[in-house]
């Protein structure tokens, strides 16, 4: 059995530079991993199996075509392999701007790697991760990486370690809805810097169309910024979730406290890993 976990991806800046003639956008994001996620398990069996457990595993119920079982076979058409059972334990929020969906595509690739012997730097594996969708190269790497094109160009960076606070107002919004509303004005690239000035002096230009979409995301950020200790609270990748991060995670605790007064709000005491 081999057991792979799938941490939330944050978008700690994202800047929106162009539409591309193929229907993506040309952006600029600085990625970054906490510590918690969802978790892929991976077992031999005698035929494929796929399972779904965990707090969110009734959003993806009835799904025909999870990331996870295109993720094996997209594995399996490029390396080979045999049958296995894959159990997803779900417990971030679908469709929340945390690369979810991509995590758990990546941690499958990343275990079913491990069990064929290849590694998962393997340049044929990033190309399999790539076709799977944009955010997944990065979640395959899974640190603290500078991405630009679709976010599938990379470039590693010195992350940060420090307490986090994930909240989604219970809301879950369209990728697509929210990169058409963006203005489509370019208001620059990212900033130069270590990983903390790209944080404090970047942004994210998918917060006005997604705080237009689900007007409840304002309510998030108001609130986590005026909690103490915040050093930066932004929206995460398309939304809902947002985050905000602490120097001190006594901080980050008070503010989980007060959070949790909010009915249907999830949230999640984490750090950057």
């Amino acid at each position: 059995m081999i057991v792979e976990r799938a941490p939330a991806k944050l978008n700690l800046a994202l800047h929106v530079r162009a539409r591309r003639d193929d229907g993506y956008h040309e952006l600029e994001t600085l990625f970054a991993f906490v510590r918690d996620g969802d978790t892929v398990t991976l077992a031999d069996a005698a035929v494929d199996a796929f399972a779904i457990t965990g707090p969110f595993a009734t959003k993806l119920s009835g799904e025909g075509d999870n990331l996870v079982t295109r993720a094996r076979d997209a594995f399996r058409a490029a390396f080979g392999g045999g049958p296995c059972a894959i159990t997803l334990d779900k417990h971030l929020p679908v469709a929340s701007g945390i690369g979810g969906g991509s995590a758990d595509a990546a941690a499958t690739l990343r275990a079913l790697a491990r069990r064929h012997g290849v590694a998962t730097d393997d340049p044929a594996l990033m190309a399999v991760a790539d076709r799977l969708g944009s955010d997944v190269p990065a979640c395959l790497a899974g640190v603290t990486l500078i991405g630009r094109g679709r976010g599938e160009r990379l470039t590693p960076v010195a992350g940060l370690t420090m307490p986090v606070l994930l909240v989604n107002p219970g809301v879950a919004v369209s990728t697509a809805q929210v990169f058409a509303g963006w203005d489509r004005i370019d208001r620059g690239p990212l900033p130069d810097g270590d990983a903390m000035t790209i944080v404090r002096t970047g942004r994210n230009d998918l917060e006005p169309p997604a705080r237009a979409l689900a007007p409840a995301i304002d309510a998030v950020l108001e609130l986590l910024g005026a909690q103490s200790g915040v050093r930066v609270a932004r929206m995460s990748g398309s939304g809902a979730t947002c985050f905000a991060l602490f120097d001190h995670a006594a901080d980050r605790t008070a503010a989980a406290k007060v959070v949790a007064a909010r009915n249907g709000w999830w949230s999640l005491e984490t750090a950057l890993a």
